[in-house]
C-alpha cells in the first residue's frame, strides 16, 4: 500500500498548471486535496483517445458542471489542444470553473507553440519529497542512495527500492522520451544519460561529455535541453557578483533526485562510497532549496560561484539585493578552509549571511559563518529562517 505523505504545497485559490518530474506525487496530491474535483487524467489510453477523437466533448462536459468546479486535467502535455479549450472557458465565464492541470514534460507545451494561458493560470511545482514531508527523517545516507521519489519511499526494504529505481530510469525516462520522439536515436540518448549521471554536479564540459558518450557535441546540447524541458534536471547558473576577481563562468547541471543519479549511473545496487557522497549530498541540498523556494513565497534565484583559483561557494540565493551563501562538505568535521569562499564573499559585501551545511553531530560557529548538521540546516531551511535574511547587501 502506498504510504501517503503530507505535501507542503499549499492549493492555490485559482486554476494553476502543475510542473514536475514524473512520479513526484502530483496526481496523488490533486486526488487528496480536489477529491471532488471533474478530473481527466490523459495517462489512460483511453481518455486520451476519447478526447481527441471528439475535442468537443471536453467542452460540453466541463459546461455541465456547477459554478465553482474544479477541473483537473492530468498530464495536459499529451493533449495540448486542451489548453485552447480551457483557454476560452476562462475568457467567456473566468469565475465559473477552477482549472488544476499538471506537466511533466514543458518540451511539447513551448515545441507546439500552445496557448500558455498567460495571465489566467498560474505556475507551481512540484518535486520530490523533502524531508520535512519524509515519515520519519532518514539517516544521510540513506537520503543520499534512494532519493525521494514517494514511490520509492514508500517501500522499507532496500531490494524493493532498487527495483522501483531501475522501473523508473527505464520506464519514466527511457519509454517517455522514446513515445514523446523526444530524441532520434534512443541508444545514443540511453549512453548520454549514465555519462551525464557520472557527471552530475560538476561544470559542464558538452566537449568531454560528447567524447565520452561517442555523440556528437551539438546532440548533447540537445539532450541536456530534453532533460530540462522533461523536468529531469537543472542548470546552476555561476554568479559573477562583480567583486573585481573572475569568477568561472560555465553552468553546472544537476539532475533532480540522488536516486535517479544512481540508478543512471549503475549503482544503485552498491553501496554509497567517498567519491559521490560529496556530490550527492550537494544534489540533495540542492533539491531542498528548490522545493523551499516552490513551496514558500520566498521567491528568489540559485546559482554557484567559483574562481579559477579554486575559492568556491557551493549555492548563492539571490533575490533582489539581499543574497545568501551556503556551503555544502560531507565531512564529519567542519574545517576552516571549507568556509573560504563565503568569508571572502561575507568580507566584501556581497553576501549578508553565511551557512554551512556538514555531516558532523554539532552546531557551530566560525566568524560570519554559521555551521549546522544536514538535518538540523534542512529544518531550518523548511521553517523559512535560511532563506529569509532581512539584512541587505552592501
Amino acid at each position: 500500500m502506498l504510504t501517503m505523505f503530507t505535501r507542503r504545497l499549499p492549493l492555490p485559490t485559482r486554476s494553476f498548471l502543475l510542473l514536475g518530474p514524473r512520479g513526484t506525487g502530483k496526481t496523488t496530491w490533486l486526488r487528496e486535496r480536489l477529491a471532488r474535483a471533474h478530473a481527466y487524467n490523459l495517462l489512460l489510453d483511453r481518455e486520451l483517445l476519447r478526447l481527441m477523437r471528439d475535442p468537443g466533448s471536453f467542452r460540453r462536459e466541463i459546461d455541465a458542471l456547477p459554478r465553482g468546479s474544479w477541473v483537473v486535467v492530468d498530464e495536459v502535455q499529451k493533449l495540448p489542444s486542451l489548453l485552447n479549450e480551457i483557454h476560452d472557458a476562462l475568457t467567456s465565464a473566468p469565475r465559473h470553473w477552477r482549472f488544476a492541470l499538471t506537466g511533466s514534460s514543458a518540451r511539447r507545451l513551448r515545441r507546439e507553440n500552445v496557448n500558455l494561458l498567460a495571465g489566467r493560470v498560474i505556475t507551481r511545482r512540484m518535486l520530490p519529497l523533502t524531508l520535512a514531508e519524509m515519515t520519519g527523517p532518514p539517516a544521510t545516507d540513506d537520503l543520499l542512495r534512494f532519493g525521494g521519489l514517494p514511490l520509492v519511499r514508500s517501500e522499507r526494504a532496500h531490494a524493493a527500492r532498487i527495483d522501483l529505481l531501475e522501473a523508473y530510469v527505464e520506464t519514466y525516462l527511457t519509454q517517455e522520451i522514446r513515445a514523446e520522439a523526444l530524441v532520434r536515436s534512443l541508444e545514443s540518448f540511453t549512453r548520454f544519460l549514465e555519462v551525464a549521471a557520472l557527471a552530475n554536479g560538476q561544470v559542464t564540459n558538452v566537449a568531454g561529455l560528447a567524447r565520452d558518450a561517442a555523440v556528437a557535441r551539438p546532440t548533447v546540447q540537445g539532450y541536456f535541453e530534453v532533460l530540462a524541458d522533461t523536468l529531469i534536471g537543472v542548470w546552476l547558473p555561476s554568479w559573477r557578483p562583480r567583486t573585481k576577481v573572475k569568477e568561472v563562468s560555465h553552468p553546472k547541471f544537476y539532475l533532480f533526485d540522488t536516486g535517479v543519479v544512481r540508478a543512471l549511473s549503475g549503482r544503485q545496487r552498491e553501496p554509497l562510497d567517498a567519491a559521490e557522497r560529496g556530490v550527492l549530498l550537494e544534489t540533495w541540498v540542492l533539491h531542498e532549496l528548490r522545493a523551499q523556494i516552490a513551496y514558500s513565497d520566498c521567491g528568489g534565484e540559485l546559482s554557484y560561484y567559483r574562481t579559477p583559483s579554486g575559492t568556491e561557494v557551493d549555492f548563492v540565493w539571490r533575490r533582489g539585493g539581499l543574497a545568501v551563501g551556503i556551503e555544502v562538505k560531507a565531512s564529519a568535521r567542519w574545517r576552516s578552509e571549507h568556509g573560504r569562499g563565503l568569508v571572502e564573499l561575507h568580507r566584501v559585501g556581497a553576501i549578508a549571511s553565511c551557512w554551512g551545511v556538514y555531516l558532523g553531530d554539532s552546531a557551530q560557529r566560525d566568524g560570519p559563518i554559521r555551521i549546522l548538521p544536514l538535518h538540523e540546516f534542512l529544518r531550518e531551511l523548511a521553517a523559512g529562517r535560511v532563506l529569509s535574511q532581512r539584512r541587505r547587501t552592501r
